[in-house]
Formats: structure tokens, sequence, C-alpha cells
């Protein structure tokens, strides 16, 4: 029984660490995790081409992001922050993917405008492809950091709302 006041210890601080996160994190913290599983269980389970419409509006491989108020740019810090700290936490592998999909969903539910990026590059020591996803709202990297810099990207989809206004 001599691992029980480590487990204990251990319990203490993931609750004093809960605790210090913003309401809107703790408030999300069982959903996001859900969705974070469902997403996952979605990639394995359809086709991208499936996946696809559901994702937003195909805007091609041009990069653009979306312009946000500073209010909406706070929530999409706070959806990031939010999906990135629980996606550490889920025992399944909750990679850029995952995320993307659930902090897509999150972004949609605010209404705050935002582009999904699928993106490519080819290692320079396997020669192998790799592939990365990431969701950006503003100025504001919401998931899978700043993709633009390594990666060339090859898809992206935007909020229903804005791809009128990026529509030729």
């Amino acid at each position: 029984m001599a691992y029980r006041p480590a487990l204990l210890a251990l319990i203490g601080r993931k609750t004093a660490s809960f605790r210090r996160q913003p309401l809107f994190s703790q408030l999300w913290y069982a959903p996001v995790w859900m969705v974070l599983g469902i997403a996952k269980a979605f990639i394995f389970t359809f086709s991208f081409r499936r996946l696809a419409p559901h994702l937003g509006t195909w805007s091609g491989t041009g990069a653009w992001v979306p312009v946000l108020s500073a209010q909406q740019e706070q929530c999409a810090l706070l959806i990031g922050r939010t999906v990135k700290t629980i996606a550490r936490y889920t025992p399944w592998d909750s990679n850029c993917f995952p995320q993307a999909i659930t902090a897509r969903l999150l972004l949609g539910l605010y209404g705050i405008p935002y582009a999904i990026y699928f993106g490519l590059m080819k290692d320079k020591d396997t020669a192998e492809m790799k592939a990365h996803a990431w969701v950006a709202a503003g100025r504001i990297r919401v998931t899978g950091g700043d993709g633009f810099e390594s990666f060339t990207v090859v898809g992206c989809f935007t909020s229903p709302k804005q791809s009128v206004a990026n529509t030729p």
C-alpha cells in the first residue's frame, strides 16, 4: 500500500491544476475529451471524402486567415488552449487531425470564422511524406501551431459564412 500516498498526491496536484484552469476550460473538459475520441473514431472509420463536407467549405490551396474581432480572438485562444490541454489527457493519440476537428466544432458553435489547413512535407532524413492539420482563426493559431513554416498547404476548408467573401 505504499503507492497510496503517491497516488493521493498525484490526484491532489491534478485537482489543483484543474482548478487553476479558466472556467471555460473546466466546463468544456468532458465534452472536448469525448469529441476528441469521437473525432479519432471518425477518422479511422470514414474516408476523408466523407469527412470533408463537415469540415467547412473547400477553399482550395490558397492560404487565407479570417479577420476576427478582439472578443472572437480571445474566445479562439481559449478554445485552442482547451483543446490542446485536454488532448494530452486522452488515452488515445489525439494528434493534429482530431484536434482540428474538435476546434472546428467549437469555433463553429461560437460563430467564430476559421480556416482548417492540411499540409504535406517531405522528411529530409527518411524521404517520407508527413501530413499535418492546423486551424487558424484571425491571428490565433488555434491548434497545430504555425504549420505554414514547415508544410506546403494542399487544402483549406473555411467556415461557411466566410467562404462567400473568399469566392472570386
